[in-house]
């Protein structure tokens, strides 16, 4: 059930009541989004820390935030603004991102917060570029004093 993806999706759950906890999906194989499986990992993003830019060039990110809540920004291949996306607890759901976008992010809450990745591809530095925020042509302190002032 592998398709193309073309540009990132958000896809939103309602978690499943269940008395003694509810239960919370990340992905499943018959998700329109599902491109495969090779790993998962779990990232800390530190309250107020930017983690990026990032960007991958095969590698489909599949990202949960199950605790906390973190701020994503994505810039299309030619380091335009696609667009910013809230995660978390309250805001439960899954951003997909194709290869060749870049994606920088931030801890919302001075608790934890937690990043799940389920990827297609094992990690692989060589797959991927990082940067520092100020070697982007993009300003991401108004998008983030926005989320942080909520």
């Amino acid at each position: 059930m592998v398709r193309e993806l073309i540009e990132p999706e958000i896809t939103y759950f309602n978690p499943i009541k269940n008395k003694k906890g509810n239960i919370f999906h990340a992905l499943k194989y018959t998700d329109k989004t599902f491109n495969g499986f090779e790993e998962a990992y779990f990232s800390e993003v530190n309250f107020r820390d930017i983690k990026g830019w990032k960007q991958h060039t095969e590698m489909i990110l599949n990202l949960v935030v199950p605790v906390g809540k973190i701020l994503f920004v994505i810039l299309d291949p030619n380091k335009k603004f696609y667009g910013e996306y809230v995660l978390g607890e309250n805001n439960y759901g899954r951003l997909t991102i194709p290869p060749g976008y870049w994606l920088a992010f931030i801890g919302l809450t001075n608790k934890r917060n937690l990043l799940l990745n389920v990827s297609n591809l094992l990690h692989d530095p060589n797959e991927q570029y990082n940067c520092s925020v100020e070697m982007v042509d993009f300003d991401l302190f108004p998008i983030i004093r926005k989320h942080l002032e909520q």
